[in-house]
């Protein structure tokens, strides 16, 4: 069964950091992508990390809000995608999600493989 699991969600201060952690049940996926849902607002794209064709070199990509201030990482070995996020602000409050599969982009309708999302609080 594939099973995609976040973690490291939490409340932290303006200005702060967080890293969440999205572990993958199996290694099958060629893209990771990070999305963050607010209450009320669609699901919005955050992140997202592609292996090259070789399998040698990670490709990554960011949503203009956050480039600059969060970083996404992957570990092949461990089956574990990382997003480092720092001066995070008080409207990135949201529930922030994994999603996988063999190709996709920056649209969540490309993924089929989700967490269960992770809370994350910024306080003003």
């Amino acid at each position: 069964q594939v099973q995609l699991v976040e973690s490291g969600g939490g409340l932290v201060q303006a200005g702060g950091s967080l890293r969440l952690s999205c572990a993958a049940s199996v290694r099958i996926f060629e893209v990771f992508a990070w999305f963050r849902q607010a209450p009320g607002q669609e699901r919005e794209f955050v992140a997202r990390t592609r292996w090259s064709d070789g399998g040698d070199i990670s490709y990554s990509d960011y949503a203009e809000s956050v480039k600059g201030r969060f970083t996404i990482s992957r570990y092949n070995s461990k089956n574990m995608v990382y997003l480092q996020m720092d001066s995070l602000q008080p409207e990135e409050t949201a529930v922030y999600y994994c999603a996988a599969d063999v190709d996709g982009w920056r649209t969540a309708s490309e993924y089929n493989y989700w967490g269960q999302g992770t809370q994350v609080t910024v306080s003003s």
